[in-house]
């Protein structure tokens, strides 16, 4: 950054509006300041709203708010449409549940679906518990089940999610969460 302006730093939380309204006090002060946004460095001389937006996200600020829009329509069109089909995806679930889990785990297999199916991941781990399940249920080996639980691309969250299904609808879960674990 150029020693002639003052390198200043946004609050943290402060999004492209607030920077730049920042930088533009220091210019109606008459003074030369600078800072760094998502690493773009904006100057006080120099700042735009549209600029500043193009220089960090590549998008004028209308761009940028319409493309947010239709992200927000989007997501909020396939929310309904997953929660549409909560009804026939839990008679999938229950089919391939009854395909891998003992007959002792249905009832309760049966119950946490739909509550699976309204979380955050959709689901997702239904399908990662059964994988695993089926590997330790069909003789597989630990290894096996870890490196498959490993290759699903789990945030710590849902890997938590998935070791605890696994100890509750597998006879080998307590060892299976014991030896991923460490």
């Amino acid at each position: 950054m150029n020693k002639n302006y003052k390198t200043i730093e946004f609050s943290l939380g402060s999004n492209i509006e607030r920077a730049v309204k920042e930088l533009l006090q220091y210019k109606e002060n008459g003074m030369l300041a600078c800072g760094e946004f998502n690493g773009t460095t904006l100057y006080s001389d120099t700042v735009t709203l549209d600029g500043a937006y193009k220089a960090i996200t590549g998008k004028t600020k209308a761009e940028f708010d319409r493309s947010e829009q239709e992200w927000k329509e989007r997501y909020d069109r396939e929310e309904r449409e997953h929660k549409a089909n909560i009804p026939s995806l839990s008679k999938e679930w229950m089919e391939k549940g009854r395909e891998i889990l003992t007959d002792d785990k249905w009832e309760y297999w049966d119950q946490i679906i739909p509550i699976r199916l309204n979380d955050l991941y959709h689901g997702m781990e239904l399908g990662y518990c059964l994988d695993i399940v089926k590997i330790l249920n069909n003789n597989g080996t630990l290894d096996e089940a870890k490196e498959k639980i490993e290759s699903q691309n789990n945030s710590g969250m849902s890997f938590g999610l998935v070791c605890v299904m696994v100890k509750e609808f597998c006879d080998r879960g307590n060892e299976f969460v014991e030896y991923v674990k460490y």
